[in-house]
């Protein structure tokens, strides 16, 4: 299960909001019990997440926006919940969501003239990412943001489809990862080739 977890006290207030999964704004509906609500489908009663409210009470976090998950953390979200009257049922993926990636391959896209259908290897499995940056190149080693990960400008990333070919991940430039003096120019940031495919980059932010 991909999960991620928010904190900003000035912004929200005292409340640790975790994202499980999607609903749209039309049906989302919500249920309070103490602390904690949670936010399901309307039709397919799924669940999109939770607010934990004096969220003080429970978690001593420090974070001022994407707050980093544990196990620990996360077995206490399950015991609040719990705790508040609902099943828990957080099972996180704790995996590095920025990783090393090796571009095996690159194909133009067939319905767009600008963007590359690439295959990717991330350690563990190769992913297929659309990609538009006009440097990309096979045999390059990159910075992979798979899905699930949390961009330093809020974007989290899901699957797509880009002119009908499915894309899993980004690959991403220096800016986008807000490192310091990046260049900007358009183009895709290129690792040395000593990097090995899925090891976790880091992403200070």
């Amino acid at each position: 299960m991909i999960v991620n977890a928010f904190y900003n006290e000035k912004g929200v207030g005292d409340t640790l909001l975790i994202e499980t999964g999607e609903v749209t704004f039309l049906n989302r509906e919500w249920e309070r019990r103490s602390d904690v609500a949670r936010i399901f489908d309307r039709e397919t009663k799924e669940v999109a997440g939770y607010n934990i409210f004096n969220s003080s009470k429970y978690f001593d976090i420090t974070a001022n926006g994407k707050v980093e998950l544990t196990e620990e953390l996360v077995a206490l979200m399950n015991q609040v919940i719990e705790k508040a009257g609902f099943e828990p049922e957080i099972v996180a993926d704790l995996s590095p969501k920025f990783v090393v990636g090796y571009v095996e391959s690159k194909e133009k896209h067939p319905n767009a003239d600008k963007l590359n259908v690439c295959q990717i290897n991330v350690g563990e499995e190769v992913l297929q990412i659309v990609c538009g940056a006009p440097n990309i190149e096979a045999g390059q080693k990159v910075v992979v943001a798979k899905i699930g990960a949390v961009m330093p400008s809020g974007l989290i990333i899901k699957p797509s489809n880009l002119r009908g070919e499915d894309s899993f991940g980004m690959v991403c430039a220096a800016r986008e990862l807000a490192i310091p003096n990046a260049p900007t120019e358009k183009g895709i940031l290129v690792l040395e080739n000593t990097a090995t495919p899925g090891e976790e980059f880091s992403v200070n932010f």
